[in-house]
C-alpha cells in the first residue's frame, strides 16, 4: 500500500497523503477527534475563511472538503491497486494549516487493507459519523450532506479518469450511486467511454450563499 500511495501522490494534491510511523509535522490528530469536540472550532474556522460565519454553509463546506479528500484517497488506491487502506475515523489523521486546505496523514497504511469493493461500506460509514454530528450541531440537511458526498465522489473520479486506468472504479462509483447503493437518490450519474462522467445532484451544497460564491457545475439549481 505504501507504493500505491507514492504513485497516487502524482495524480494531484487532493490525492497526496503522507504515511508512516511519524506525522509529517505538528498538529495531526485522528479524524475521530475532529468529529467530536473539535468539530465546532473547525467549522468556525471554515466559516471565518469563507466569510459566511459558523453556520450551515460553513458546516456543509467543511464536510464537502473532508469527503473530497477521503474519496480521492479511497478511489485512488482502488484504481491503482484494487485495494483500499483502513479509512476509519480513528485511522486517518488530519490537520488544517494556517493557509490551505485540510491535510491528511495515514499511520501504517498496510494493516487492514481490503478489496476495493469494501469502499462501498467503509466511506459511507465513515462519513455517516461526521454527518450525524453536523446534523445535530448545525442543522445541516441529510439530503445536502449525502449530495455533498456523491458530488465529492464524482469529482475524484473525474480527475482519476484523466490520469490513471480507472475502468473498475468507474463501475464501483456507479454502484455506489445506483438505486440500491449507499448514495442512491443523490443525483443522476452518466458515464460514456471516451467522454468521461457527468453528474447532476438533487441538492445544493449551499456554497452560493458564501460572499462572492456561485453555483457549482453539478448543482440542482442550475436546472431550475
Amino acid at each position: 500500500m505504501e507504493e500505491v500511495l507514492r504513485r497516487l501522490a502524482a495524480v494531484g494534491p487532493f490525492f497526496r497523503v503522507p504515511y508512516g510511523n511519524t506525522p509529517p509535522g505538528a498538529g495531526f490528530r485522528p479524524l475521530a477527534e475532529l468529529y467530536g469536540e473539535g468539530l465546532g472550532p473547525y467549522v468556525c474556522e471554515i466559516g471565518r475563511r469563507l466569510g459566511s460565519g459558523p453556520g450551515r454553509v460553513a458546516a456543509s463546506t467543511a464536510q464537502f472538503g473532508i469527503a473530497s479528500r477521503l474519496w480521492s484517497l479511497g478511489l485512488g488506491c482502488a484504481a491503482l491497486s484494487g485495494r483500499v487502506p483502513d479509512l476509519g475515523p480513528d485511522r486517518v489523521w488530519w490537520r488544517l494549516p494556517e493557509a490551505g486546505s485540510l491535510e491528511l496523514w495515514l499511520p501504517r497504511p498496510d494493516p487492514g487493507a481490503r478489496p476495493a469493493e469494501a469502499l462501498a461500506e467503509i466511506l459511507p460509514g465513515h462519513l455517516g459519523v461526521l454527518d450525524a454530528a453536523l446534523r445535530e450541531r448545525f442543522g445541516v440537511s441529510p439530503r445536502v450532506l449525502r449530495g455533498n458526498s456523491a458530488s465529492a465522489l464524482v469529482g475524484a473520479l473525474r480527475v482519476l479518469i484523466d490520469r490513471v486506468p480507472a475502468g473498475p472504479v468507474v463501475r464501483l462509483a456507479a454502484s455506489l450511486l445506483a438505486a440500491d447503493g449507499p448514495l442512491a437518490g443523490t443525483g443522476t450519474f452518466i458515464h460514456e467511454d471516451g467522454l468521461g462522467v457527468a453528474f447532476t445532484r438533487r441538492s445544493c451544497c449551499l456554497y452560493y450563499r458564501v460572499p462572492g460564491g456561485g453555483l457549482c457545475g453539478d448543482c440542482v439549481l442550475r436546472t431550475r
